[in-house]
C-alpha cells in the first residue's frame, strides 16, 4: 500500500509506520489522519506482522495539526467540525485498539495531537532531548479528542496541569508522570526500540494480543466476583488454546515454541 504522508516498511515481522512530512514538522492534516487509520487497520489484520513501530522522519516527531488544515477548519460549520473531529477520534481509536502491539519511537518534539498519537500506542520510548507540549489552550482550544488517551497515559493529576497551562515539559518529566516508558539518548533510541520489539515478536502472538486486551478490559475495574470469574475464564481459555498448549509443552520439553520457527 502506497501513502503520500507516511512510509510503511515490514522487516522480519515488524512493521514501521513513519510520519513523512518533515518540512512541516510532521504536523498532520486530513490526509495524514486517513492514511494512519488505513495503515494501522491493514497492519493490524496482517498475519505476517507481529509488532508495529510508529516513528517519524526529521527533527520533530509531530507538531500537532497542520497550519493549512487549521486555516481550512476555521471556516467549517459546527457539523463539519464534528465530522472532522470524529475522523481524528476514529484514527486514534484504531491505533489504541490495534490487535498488534504498537511502540512509539519519539525522536523529536511532540506537541498537541502528536501527544495523542503517542498516548494511543502501547509503549512509548523518547529521546532525552524531546520537548512535549499540550499547546491547545494557547490557541483558544482544548485537547478534547486526544484526552481519553493522554489522560490514561499521564494520569488525571498531570493532565490537569498540562492541559491548563500548555507548558512545555521535558522527556524526563514525561517519564516521571508516566507518559513515556523510557527515555534514552538519541543515539541509542533505535537500539532500545529494537530490543523492545524483539521481546514482543518472540512471545506468543496470541498471548501478546490477549494481554493487550486484558490490560484494557481490567484497568479501573472493581475487584469483585464478576472480575474474578472473568479473569479465571481468560486464563482457562488461553491455557487450552493452541499457542497456550504449545508454549507450555515447549517450555517443559526445553525447545523453542513453533511461533519462533
Amino acid at each position: 500500500m502506497q501513502f503520500e504522508t507516511l512510509t510503511v516498511d515490514i522487516v522480519e515481522r515488524v512493521a514501521t509506520i513513519t510520519l513523512n512530512r518533515p518540512d512541516v514538522r510532521n504536523a498532520f492534516n486530513e490526509f495524514t489522519i486517513a492514511e494512519l487509520g488505513l495503515a494501522f487497520k491493514d497492519l493490524g489484520e496482517n498475519a505476517e506482522v507481529r509488532a508495529i513501530v510508529l516513528a517519524a522522519k526529521g527533527p520533530a516527531f509531530c507538531a500537532g495539526a497542520d497550519l493549512n488544515w487549521m486555516k481550512k477548519m476555521a471556516g467549517y460549520t459546527y457539523a463539519e467540525n464534528v465530522d472532522d473531529a470524529e475522523k481524528l477520534a476514529d484514527m486514534l481509536r484504531t491505533i489504541y485498539l490495534c490487535p498488534k502491539p504498537v511502540v512509539a519511537k519519539v525522536q523529536g518534539d511532540c506537541y498537541a495531537g502528536g501527544m495523542g498519537l503517542v498516548a494511543a500506542c502501547d509503549i512509548a520510548v523518547s529521546a532525552s532531548g524531546v520537548a512535549f507540549c499540550l499547546s491547545e489552550v494557547k490557541l483558544g482550544l482544548i485537547p478534547a479528542t486526544i484526552s481519553p488517551y493522554v489522560i490514561k497515559a499521564m494520569g488525571e493529576n498531570a493532565a490537569r496541569r498540562y492541559f491548563l497551562t500548555a507548558e512545555k515539559f521535558s522527556a524526563q518529566e514525561a517519564h516521571r508522570i508516566g507518559f513515556v516508558h523510557e527515555v534514552v539518548a538519541l543515539d541509542v533510541l533505535d537500539a532500545t526500540v529494537a530490543g523492545i520489539v524483539k521481546a514482543l515478536v518472540t512471545s506468543s502472538p496470541n498471548a501478546v494480543r490477549q494481554a493487550k486486551v486484558l490490560v484494557r478490559d481490567v484497568s479501573g475495574k472493581t475487584v469483585d466476583s464478576a472480575l474474578v470469574v472473568d479473569t479465571a475464564e481468560r486464563i482457562a481459555d488461553i491455557r487450552s488454546s493452541e499457542e497456550g498448549r504449545e508454549g507450555v509443552a515447549s517450555f517443559l520439553e526445553k525447545r523453542k515454541p513453533n511461533w519462533l520457527h
